[in-house]
């Protein structure tokens, strides 16, 4: 038996997770469109490589990675693409984004594949993270960090891959579902994830309340003799789920804060990501699917396994909801999750439940604003933190947009998890309060990169400037100091000799050009039906002509005279002497 660490805080909630558990996972109806946003991940968005009108297959790569932290974008299903404009999504700001709309034929038509990898251990562990960037998988725990990325420890060994499979919000069971009816694929996964890393071991945490899936795990763990492998129970506990605190029930180590989870030699993936990665390198299976769960007020509570970019409401109609009463819809479950402003907004790769008209008290964050009250420094929400943070300070600070304290206070090590939220008897919204402080942060960090970036720019400009006025002044200098060497030469004469060579240079070009002429017969050209005017300008420039080289003989004859006297003065003296 492994030995289990309680981490601080936390609070007890009610599951609501029967209902969806009840039915096995079938497949999605297909939708007859499909909306893809180029951002389904954290990092810079993917650039459409298709146009309006362009035919897309099943599984075809439509969008492109801009840069290393990013993840490309694949056709859910083929079809023809209407539309690549703003369309609403699933973000708390509830602004719109580019997305590409695909009209599906129903054809289910895919791509042409490439054949199975026989044995992923003949790969490098880079080309196996090139595969899985190439299949656009990213986290499918809720953050949507591309996996290829946390596949890569770098420089630093990895003792522990551990997997997450603690479902700890209400309503959501989509990885219990996955574990309980895809447990070997996972298991295959969550081994090809071990030699990427060249980790040493694997542990894969799983609530106690999910007695199926656990005995699947064990069952497929032992069939395939992987004893590197431990599939360990965990307290149900909101929010074991979130990584830093998994890792701290599993290991007892903590990961430090603003580090990450590789800076103490560990790893952490949901089991959502195993399952992708398997299907990527067994089938060349971009990921173009996942398991989504549907609960509130449904006729049919479920799990379905829904294409990305299916819009919510037609999950909602299948599962026999009522698109007339909606009254609030969240995307992932009634703690973090995100209120939805549209219906027709899609499904995206890190979409694990919708929840539909759940009641006030199962959804705290999305019903207090209006409620709040002032706060009475009760500490429940300090006890209850599972960071050791201290909201109530946090919150007075955020309030009064003093961003500088807030950050003395450890801002950014808040994961939003909602449980200060959900025990603070004012019910202030404390959560929406961390959020807007940390995006006036990133602003002005922002704001700041830009301002460096115009400044460098400016003070290497004044460099520029600087640097040619001295090479100026420097190439003054120089031609004074010439001057003053030679005292002889005059501005005058120095003028007189460029003159004297560029008129000598244009006079060689014109023999070059007479003599290639005569050489090749070429007659001269445009000189027969002259007007009188025309003819008296060629007689008076072949004058002009004329009489320069006349000049240049004159001006020869008494160079060759004179040195013609000197050669016989010196051949008498030469004569005398002897």
């Amino acid at each position: 038996m492994r030995r289990l660490f309680q981490f601080r805080g936390g609070v007890l909630l009610k599951e609501h997770k029967r209902d969806a558990t009840a039915q096995s996972v079938q497949p999605a109806t297909l939708p007859k469109r499909l909306v893809l946003p180029l951002q389904q991940h954290i990092g810079e968005p993917a650039e459409p490589i298709v146009a309006v009108g362009d035919k897309v297959l099943k599984g075809q790569l439509i969008a492109k990675p801009m840069s290393f932290i990013s993840a490309p974008v694949h056709a859910s299903s083929s079809g023809t693409v209407v539309a690549i404009t703003e369309h609403p999504v699933s973000h708390p700001s509830q602004l719109n984004a580019v997305c590409i709309t695909i009209e599906t034929d129903g054809q289910e038509r895919w791509k042409e594949r490439q054949q199975a990898v026989a044995d992923y251990h003949q790969l490098p562990p880079e080309k196996l993270r090139e595969m899985i960037r190439d299949a656009g998988i990213v986290g499918m725990g809720g953050a949507g960090f591309p996996s290829h990325v946390k596949l890569n420890p770098g420089q630093k060994a990895v003792d522990t891959l551990v997997l997450n499979g603690a479902e700890c919000e209400p309503y959501i069971t989509c990885d219990e579902m996955l574990l309980r009816e895809r447990a070997l694929e996972i298991i295959v996964g969550l081994r090809i994830m071990r030699y990427a890393l060249q980790a040493k071991r694997c542990i894969i945490g799983i609530e106690n309340n999910k007695a199926a899936a656990f005995h699947a795990l064990q069952e497929q763990v032992r069939n395939t003799g992987a004893d590197f492998i431990e599939v360990v129970q965990v307290p149900t506990v909101y929010p074991t789920g979130g990584e830093k605190q998994l890792i701290h029930v599993l290991t007892g180590k903590e990961v430090p804060a603003g580090g990450l989870p590789l800076d103490i030699g560990i790893v952490c993936h949901n089991v959502g990501t195993a399952y992708a990665v398997y299907r990527a390198i067994e089938f060349d299976e971009p990921l173009i699917s996942r398991f989504v769960t549907i609960a509130g007020s449904v006729a049919r509570a479920r799990n379905l396994e829904v294409l990305i970019g299916t819009p919510i409401i037609d999950l909602i109609k299948e599962c026999g909801g009522n698109p007339s009463t909606l009254s609030r819809v969240i995307m992932g479950g009634p703690m973090m999750g995100i209120a939805l402003h549209d219906e027709s907004i899609p499904v995206t790769k890190v979409t694990n439940c919708i929840l539909v008209n759940a009641t006030i008290s199962d959804v705290p964050l999305a019903s207090k604003g209006s409620f709040a009250m002032p706060c009475i420094r009760c500490g429940n929400c300090a006890v209850a933190c599972p960071v050791d943070l201290l909201p109530q300070q946090l919150y007075w600070h955020a309030r009064a947009k003093d961003f500088d304290k807030v950050q003395d206070y450890n801002l950014f090590d808040c994961i939003e998890c909602g449980c200060c939220d959900y025990v603070c008897p004012s019910q202030i919204p404390l959560v929406h309060y961390f959020r807007f402080a940390k995006t006036e942060i990133w602003a002005q960090q922002q704001e700041k990169i830009l301002a460096d970036a115009a400044r460098e720019r400016h003070e290497f400009r004044e460099l520029r400037l600087e640097r040619d006025k001295r090479e100026k002044q420097e190439r003054h200098k120089a031609k004074r100091a010439a001057l003053t060497a030679n005292p002889k030469t005059k501005a005058g004469d120095s003028k007189d000799s460029a003159a004297d060579a560029k008129k000598a240079a244009i006079q060689a070009a014109m023999k070059r050009a007479q003599a290639k002429r005569e050489v090749n017969n070429i007659p001269p050209k445009n000189i027969d039906n002259l007007t009188a005017d025309q003819q008296r300008k060629v007689d008076e420039a072949d004058r002009r002509r004329s009489d320069d080289q006349a000049e240049t003989k004159v001006k020869a004859t008494p160079q060759t005279t004179n040195q013609a006297n000197t050669q016989s003065k010196n051949s008498t003296a030469q004569d005398s002497s002897q």
